[in-house]
């Protein structure tokens, strides 16, 4: 008798019924969250290759135009544009040049496009973007200083130290930086700069310096004085005219013109001497 008992148990589970129903709903829900997880997963790691793939932007994909109506579903919408590293633009500047929203869709967007998007303006330097997931677009941009304004063609730029054009900034916001004038002053501003800063009071008086022939400077001051620079020794010749200026206060003086072309020579010109 116990034995056709024991028999019976078996074929009906092996366990008392109520402990039997317990265990069929614990395995249910497991087998119904596992599943649930892998098709979350599959669908997740699809829609980011699909991203990634450039599928989202590619009119002859059947996923074209599909980020607009699966970003809020899945958490890929813009909610957060961070950007860092502005000095003289504004964040609005940078979210327009790349053409994305606060909330727009993320999916096809490429930050990689979008940093060369970035890096043609002539502001940039340099971009780098990264898509935090679920919703955080990150964007580190590091801008072009001015150190010099560039006169060419009667219109003023300001120039980094690369000696690149920047349009887009007012040449009256830096009206403090030595103005360059001439073909290839913009490249040649670098080094002249560097040179002025150990010569602060030769900086505060000049007014402008042109590039002549591509080789060297001749400085203008406020006073009406014309320095002629060499082509090679600036520094020294910086000195030079340092020491001068301290003894004989030549920067202030009437005089027209002062040539320091020649190291071991020096000419002046009195402001009212006619001829060359």
């Amino acid at each position: 008798m116990p034995r056709s008992t024991d028999k019976r148990r078996r074929r009906a589970g092996g366990a008392p019924s109520y402990l039997r129903r317990r265990g069929f709903a614990d395995r249910l829900s497991v087998r119904f969250a596992a599943r649930a997880g892998a098709v979350a997963f599959l669908a997740a790691t699809l829609m980011h290759s699909l991203d990634r793939g450039g599928y989202f932007n590619d009119p002859r994909s059947p996923f074209f135009n599909m980020e607009g109506r699966m970003a809020g579903v899945i958490g890929q919408a813009a909610e957060q544009i961070q950007v860092h590293g502005l000095t003289h633009h504004s964040a609005r500047s940078v979210i327009a040049a790349i053409g994305i929203e606060s909330g727009g869709s993320m999916l096809g967007f490429s930050p990689e496009r979008a940093r060369r998007l970035l890096e043609n303006l002539d502001w940039v330097k340099s971009a780098r973007l990264a898509k935090i997931y679920p919703n955080i677009l990150r964007i580190d941009i590091v801008e072009r200083e001015p150190i010099a304004l560039w006169q060419t063609a009667g219109d003023f730029y300001p120039v980094d130290a690369e000696g690149a054009a920047i349009a887009s900034l007012d040449p009256g916001r830096f009206s403090g930086l030595p103005i360059v004038t001439g073909e290839g002053a913009n490249v040649a501003a670098k080094e002249l700069v560097n040179h002025l800063a150990a010569h602060p009071r030769i900086k505060s008086a000049l007014r402008a310096a042109a590039r002549v022939g591509k080789r060297r400077w001749n400085f203008y001051f406020a006073s009406g004085l014309k320095v002629l620079m060499p082509e090679h020794g600036a520094k020294a010749a910086l000195a030079r005219l340092e020491a001068l200026d301290a003894r004989f206060d030549v920067l202030s003086r009437a005089l027209e013109a002062l040539d320091l072309r020649q190291p071991g020579r020096l000419v002046m010109k009195p402001a009212n001497q006619t001829g060359s």
